[in-house]
């Protein structure tokens, strides 16, 4: 507050006094009017004044302002006043703008200084930021825009303390996420400009952003505005998923799960003419290239960046960027960036760099792309940053490659190279950079040969057959002969220092090559020359590397050569150099800045040429060999002696217990095939029994729907026999039916014969009926001609008359005994009666041959029933021999795991034998070492091995308390 008040008092003194007492007179206004209208008029005021009168309308006016948003909230105009009138005091834009116009920079730097006092007094009372959170859910334009003004203004003064305000507000958060979506661009691009203010530097808000949507809704902006070819909306939008983003695992694992990765790819999709880059397109693609390198740094957990590549590349994003990558037209600074986010796309993902490896740049012929950019980085020409980049690219690609390191190295072997010449190799162009004159080639071509030896013996012993061809008539010599040539004949620091750094990652680890270069005589005393000289500080470095070298050259020597044994280069060291003065040198290569530099991260980064010295791969080397380099330098003929016993010793016991672990590693696979078989086994039972199971369960349906069937027929049958006792359902039998249609037969028979007598009896009754009529009408008249004998001839033809009535009635009545037991028959056979008109022999025959019709259909049916039951039961024999067989592989596969379980309890009785013996040999060991330790011989423990210099330290006491 005293600052304030100084500065306010020079600026008092100036030639306008009164714009403070004018701005006294509108506080009090202010304060103390009752209308509305006046403290309105009264705010619009020191608003206009609030730009050039900055520091006196902060000091007086800024209590009266706060009051007016707590009171006033009813007058958005007034609120809006108030907001922009905070907003000229905190926020030094409008002061940046002026800078050019001012006189003083004293004065300049008091001006910087008082947003962040302004903020500091607004903020501390914690209220006031509530409040304006509140303001911003207004939807009126002149109260929501100043509010998002002043708040980003807050946070670009005092972020730390405004974020931790907002984050301890209820649905603080929340409230600035609906900016978003707001449909006036010019709140929803402040909102997104005031949310990288937000979520700067603070992991927990976000990851309150990220879970509010803020990736979806920013997506869909970028897309909205235009992806690359938009305007600087998608660079903020750019700059907040960035914030949200990095160095952020919950976001990143988010942002890939939610499928966010593919909605990327249309970010690169670049048009065949790419003339004519504006400089947003150019700076909106180089933050999306960083966004995709955000998610794939190599400073992430592994997992998470394993997860990323792959999704890339399943998506298609990597094959946008190769695309871009061998495009023409491209800016250089985006060819660059590109080529570095392809490096981390495709680092340690086998994947990838199997995918990048088939990529052909579009020449004519078709030339692989890591040949192609192999080309740029040892073409002297090219950009500085180009060429680190492309060296980063090619280190990625062989990064946990083993795959893309024998395909490079093959390119050298003699068997593989082209002979025509048509084509040029990686190999060709490596050993061209690696004897070319410039020295940054040089340097790069080394880094890049070393990282295809890097971590695999194979190849380090492979490369030992190169041959190179110097000049014609002369032999050829081996690739390692003629970096030690070019090593020995004085060229520039940067060169020896990558062919040193090329020949200590060859001879590490690879006894072989360490042999090779002991066998040329010259390397040894150049050396120790190296070593032994005063030279100036630039020269450090090539003496610490040569150091390492020498070191790695005892280290790991097999003592193959007589005259370079472990022995005799120690006494070298001893005579021509000193220990002490060797290790002195040894330690000038981890105490050099660039070591440091080099050792931070893996990409390549120099601000010059002259800077490139270390890699980051090599630093580890250095941290690996240079305790143990010391520790075999110092030791003694004798130590070596005892040291190379107990390693025999050790070597055999090792044998014995890789024996063993290689017979037990032997039984454990046959054990597993064996489980795995007998998994297959259980699996095939089980579909075996779930087969039976199913088939049981079909019989079981078939079962029951014969039951069901045979229940209904037996209904059926029952209805049938309600009506007659003939036939059965159940039971009808062909012999039955055979006699039913003799019966039917023979009473057909004898109703023809019946119907034929009816006939016969109506014929002589009609004859009868005639005669009468006659004998009536002649009655009269014999009456009268014949009175005597009259009465006796009509009584003999009465009675005859009679008598055939008789006749006649009881043949009508047989016949409708007969019709009657037809009737009855035919109610027997059939469902239904059938009325018997006075045709009753038509309707018999049709009935009869209703009933026939019937039967037969009956009897079909029973032959379909059989012939289903007949089916049923050979499907239920079949059944029964697929479950006998079932049964017996069950039994099998239980005599198997019985078996399998015995050969089980017998490896492990091996493995308990072995054990035994494992022990038995750690004891005889222990005891060896013992025995040692008796007769005064230090022993190392395999803990000891790990130690760094406090063994050696120990050694060192030890060896003068013998002396003495």
């Amino acid at each position: 507050m005293n600052f304030l008040r100084g500065v306010m008092g020079a600026q008092s003194a100036g030639p306008q006094p009164s714009g403070a007492e004018t701005i006294q007179k509108l506080c009090d206004r202010v304060a103390s009017s009752t209308l509305l209208d006046d403290r309105r008029d009264a705010v619009r005021a020191l608003k206009s004044l609030s730009k050039k009168y900055r520091l006196e309308v902060g000091i007086q006016a800024m209590p009266h302002l706060i009051h007016v948003l707590q009171t006033d909230r009813s007058d958005s105009e007034i609120i809006g006043y108030a907001l922009d009138t905070l907003y000229n005091i905190i926020s030094n834009d409008l002061e940046e703008e002026e800078q050019d116009d001012s006189e003083e920079e004293n004065s300049q730097k008091q001006v910087e200084d008082l947003g962040s006092q302004f903020t500091e007094i607004f903020i501390k009372q914690h209220e006031n930021v509530t409040l304006l959170l509140t303001y911003l859910e207004e939807f009126d334009f002149q109260v929501r825009w100043p509010g998002v003004k002043l708040l980003t203004a807050l946070l670009k003064q005092q972020g730390p303390q405004v974020q931790q305000i907002i984050l301890v507000s209820p649905m603080g958060v929340s409230r600035l996420m609906d900016l978003l979506a707001d449909s006036r661009e010019v709140i929803r691009n402040d909102g997104v400009l005031l949310l990288q203010q937000l979520t700067r530097s603070n992991a927990a808000i976000q990851k309150i952003v990220a879970f509010e949507n803020a990736f979806e809704r920013l997506l869909d902006i970028i897309t909205e505005e235009g992806n690359s070819d938009g305007g600087i909306v998608v660079e903020d939008c750019l700059l907040l998923l960035q914030n949200l983003l990095k160095n952020n695992n919950s976001n990143q694992n988010f942002f890939k799960e939610g499928s966010y990765i593919q909605r990327m790819k249309p970010w690169f999709e670049v048009s065949d003419d790419n003339a004519g880059w504006s400089a947003q397109k150019v700076t909106n693609l180089h933050l999306m290239l960083q966004l995709v390198r955000v998610l794939v740094s190599p400073t992430n957990p592994p997992g998470a960046t394993s997860s990323c590549q792959k999704a890339m590349f399943h998506c298609g994003l990597l094959q946008q960027l190769c695309t871009i990558l061998m495009a023409t037209g491209v800016p250089a600074d985006i060819l660059t960036e590109t080529i570095n986010t392809v490096s981390e796309v495709i680092r340690g993902c086998q994947i990838n760099q199997d995918y990048f490896a088939s990529v052909n740049a579009p020449s004519n012929p078709p030339r692989p792309a890591i040949v192609v950019l192999l080309m740029s980085m040892v073409n002297e020409r090219q950009p500085f940053v180009l060429r680190c980049a492309v060296l980063y690219c090619f280190q990625c690609f062989l990064y946990k490659n083993q795959k893309g390191q024998g395909e490079i190295v093959s390119t050298l072997l003699p068997s593989t190279i082209d002979a025509t010449g048509n084509s040029v190799s990686a190999g060709q162009l490596l050993c061209g950079g690696l004897f070319s004159t410039d020295s940054l080639s040089n340097w790069c071509a080394a880094v890049a040969l070393a990282h295809a030896l890097q971590e695999n013996a194979t190849l380090k012993e492979q490369l030992l057959r190169v041959q190179l061809a110097t000049s014609i008539g002369n032999p050829p010599v081996s690739l390692l002969q003629q970096c030690t040539n070019i090593l020995s004949q004085g060229s520039k620091v940067q060169t020896r220092v990558g062919l040193l750094m090329l020949l200590c990652t060859w001879l590490s680890n690879c006894p072989i090559a360490v042999t090779h270069f002991l066998h040329n005589s010259a390397n040894i005393p150049f050396l120790t020359g190296q070593i032994a000289e005063n030279l100036g500080e630039e020269e450090q470095l090539v003496q610490g590397l040569c150091a390492l070298l020498l070191g790695i050259s005892i280290y790991y020597n097999d003592n193959s050569l007589e005259n370079y044994k472990k022995e005799k280069l120690k006494q070298l060291i001893e005579k021509r150099i000193g220990k002490e003065n060797f290790i002195e040198k040894l330690g000038f290569i981890s105490k050099h800045e660039f070591y440091s530099r080099a050792a931070q991260k893996p990409q390549p980064t120099f601000s010059s040429p002259d800077h490139m010295m270390f890699d980051h791969e090599f630093t580890k080397l250095v941290k690996e060999l240079e305790g143990v380099i010391t520790k075999a330098v110092y030791k003694s003929s004798e130590e070596d002696k005892k040291e190379e016993e107990v390693k025999k010793s050790l070597e055999q016991h090792d044998n014995i217990v890789t024996h063993y672990k290689n017979v037990i590693r032997v039984q454990d696979q046959e054990l597993e095939e064996l489980k795995k078989q007998v998994e297959s086994l259980k699996m095939q039972n089980e579909q075996f029994q779930t087969t039976i199971t199913q088939q049981v369960s079909q019989i079981q349906q078939h079962k029951d729907q014969y039951n069901l069937l045979k229940v209904q027929l037996g209904k059926e049958n029952q209805h049938h026999t309600s009506h007659s006792d003939v036939a059965q359902m159940n039971g009808v039998q062909p012999e039955d039916i055979s006699k039913l249609r003799d019966e039917i037969e023979e009473w057909k028979r004898k109703l023809e014969l019946l119907q034929e007598q009816l006939k016969e009896k109506d014929s002589l009754i009609e004859t009868l009926k005639l005669p009468s009529i006659e004998g009536g009408t002649t009655e009269q008249s014999s009456q009268t001609n014949k009175p005597s004998g009259g009465p006796d001839a009509d009584n003999e033809l009465y009675k005859e008359v009679e008598t055939l009535r008789s006749k006649i009635q009881s043949q009508s009545s047989d016949i409708n005994k007969l019709q009657t037991e037809n009737h009855e028959l035919l109610q027997k056979l059939s469902l239904t009666p059938v009325p018997v008109s006075g045709d009753g022999g038509t309707v018999v025959v049709s009935k009869t041959a209703d009933l026939d019709g019937r039967l037969s259909t009956l009897l079909q049916e029973t032959k379909e029933l059989k012939n289903e039951l007949t089916a049923l039961n050979e499907e239920k024999a079949s059944l029964k021999l697929q479950l006998d067989s079932s049964n017996s592989t069950v039994a099998i596969l239980q005599n198997e795991k019985s078996k399998l379980q015995q050969e089980l309890a017998e490896s492990k009785k091996e493995q308990d034998d072995l054990l035994v013996l494992l022990a038995d040999q750690d004891q005889k060991i222990i005891a060896l070492k013992n025995k040692l330790k008796e007769l005064g011989e230090p022993v190392e423990d395999e803990d000891d091995t790990e130690s760094g210099d406090q063994g050696e330290d120990d050694e060192e006491e030890d060896g003068e308390e013998e002396e003495d």
